[in-house]
């Protein structure tokens, strides 16, 4: 147990002290709202659906929140679908790489919108979907050949590409019931990115598009980002509406719901040194709880301290974080912080909600981080606390 410190929510210099056991993700109300405002702004002025990806967020007991400001969701698999149909309380559009024959009636009666990853699956799944849902609308996953994501695990467009089906590849007249496309080329993108991206989507797709009733392009549109220029993203829609104007445009971002909407925050447990090198060990772990911390690989922003190069670890003050796991490369460094490190202190990692919440693992055995929601009052609500039975029920 110990304190630290959250902004008031209503007054940020207005400090808040709390007794929290560590680790914990503490999501802030007031700070998911905001981007839901933003989000439901652009789609209002934009005319243009914006769904939220399960991927990247799918904390399901804030869609009560959630649920005021958007009507759907976007899921890649039948759990996903389930959550959305029953959690959220609608269909899911769902878009999976690949689907099993023993799951696609369950996804098809929980989905609003199916999209196939090739033409082979769609014939293969088709009548058993239609079955179970007639009403469900059937899409194709499309691939441009053009992205501008430099790291190539997360590149859905990268050569040998596994994802979507490139023109050459398309019938010049698509299957009575395919009414869709649906592309993804983007990953924390900006408008910009969006713009370039859209010229090669139309150049390759726009043959079809009078043989289609919607196009959904996907993810990383990250319009809550402080730089992202909303004004051309909504100009850019509404020229495209006017073009084709008989096409509902979909967009279904992850990351930008749940965009610096609240921390991770850990204890410092022990301090070691090796060569000069101190490295405050915490009670957090990079692969477990940060996994796109060493995938992408990307350096969090941590309070109150620094990032400096690694030539400087040896300097006052400067630190190594190290996870609790057993794996040899369960760190990351190095950051100056204002003071020297204790056992018992705080380290909060910001930004931490997306893409997180959803890929923690319990390697190790590790303590997995409690789930909390800091309301707009400024009381943290516990919306989950891991314990031995979670672990132990995962192993059966």
């Amino acid at each position: 147990m110990g304190n630290f410190v959250l902004l008031h929510p209503k007054n940020n210099k207005k400090q808040v002290k709390m007794e929290l056991e560590t680790p914990i993700y503490i999501i802030k109300e007031v700070l998911l709202r905001r981007n839901l405002g933003i989000i439901a702004d652009v789609a209002r002025r934009a005319d243009i659906e914006v769904i939220m990806a399960f991927k990247a967020f799918a904390l399901w007991k804030t869609f009560p929140i959630i649920r005021e400001y958007i009507n759907a969701t976007t899921a890649s698999s039948l759990y996903e679908a389930r959550l959305a149909f029953e959690e959220f309380g609608s269909p899911a559009h769902t878009y999976s790489p690949a689907y099993k024959e023993s799951e696609m009636a369950d996804i098809a009666r929980m989905s609003s919108h199916i999209t196939f990853n090739s033409l082979t699956q769609y014939e293969a799944m088709r009548r058993m979907a239609r079955e179970a849902n007639p009403g469900v609308s059937f899409g194709l996953r499309v691939n441009p050949q053009y992205s501008e994501i430099e790291t190539l695990l997360y590149n859905p467009c990268a050569p040998g590409s596994r994802f979507g089906i490139t023109a050459d590849r398309l019938p010049e007249t698509l299957p009575h019931d395919i009414e869709g496309f649906h592309c993804h080329c983007h990953c924390e993108s900006g408008a910009d990115v969006f713009q370039r991206t859209l010229k090669h989507i139309e150049e390759r797709f726009s043959p079809w598009f009078n043989q289609i009733k919607w196009i959904n392009f996907g993810g990383g549109h990250l319009m809550t980002r402080k730089d992202y220029d909303l004004e051309l993203l909504v100009s850019m829609m509404n020229d495209f509406h006017a073009r084709y104007p008989h096409l509902k445009v979909i967009l279904e971002p992850g990351s930008a719901f749940a965009w610096q909407t609240g921390p991770l925050v850990s204890s410092v447990v022990d301090i070691v040194e090796d060569g000069g090198i101190k490295t405050a060990i915490l009670d957090v772990s990079f692969t477990c709880h940060m996994p796109d911390c060493l995938e992408m690989p990307y350096h969090p922003a941590v309070r109150g301290a620094d990032i400096v190069p690694m030539e400087m670890a040896t300097e006052p003050y400067c630190y190594r974080l190290g996870g609790n796991s057993c794996l040899s490369g369960d760190f990351m460094g190095s950051w100056r912080f204002e003071k020297e490190l204790h056992v018992g202190d705080k380290v909060i990692f910001e930004d931490m909600i997306h893409y997180t919440t959803v890929k923690t693992t319990m390697f190790n055995g590790i303590t997995h981080p409690s789930i909390g929601i800091q309301k707009k009052d400024g009381t943290v609500e516990i919306l989950r606390h891991f314990c031995y039975e979670d672990y132990k029920n995962r192993m059966n």
